[in-house]
């Protein structure tokens, strides 16, 4: 014979998880931010792309569904990329994407470090 602990007949409602922070963000209607070691990452991108004279000013924005880090070439001009943290986009696309000027989406995925590849520069090869 099988004996269950105590509790419900039904053992998949004990089995539902909720995240601390977004049940405590949703609460408190806090908006997405991004973590100190997302804008880590960020800056340090953001600091090797000033140094080859590509990227000169930056913005953070901290709305109520999504994180936006948005990257100028001039202050006066509209962003060059994007990088949006999604966290509604978690189970399905990725919480991370960077968006050109444009509005295209250049990657998406589940991990910051991967998105920000895509601005990592290819060796080329080049003829004496």
């Amino acid at each position: 014979m099988m004996e269950r602990g105590g509790g419900t007949e039904d053992g998949d409602a004990s089995a539902i998880l909720i995240p601390l922070h977004e049940a405590r963000r949703e609460r408190l209607d806090l908006p997405v931010a991004f973590e100190r070691r997302e804008l880590d990452l960020i800056l340090r991108l953001y600091g090797r792309m000033v140094a080859a004279n590509e990227w000169r000013d930056y913005a953070i924005d901290h709305l109520a569904d999504r994180a936006v880090f948005s990257v100028y070439r001039r202050a006066s001009e509209v962003p060059l990329f994007q990088i949006v943290k999604d966290p509604k986009l978690a189970r399905r696309q990725g919480t991370f994407a960077v968006v050109a000027a444009g509005g295209r989406i250049l990657k998406r995925g589940h991990e910051l470090a991967r998105v920000l590849g895509i601005f990592d520069t290819k060796l080329k090869l080049v003829k004496a």
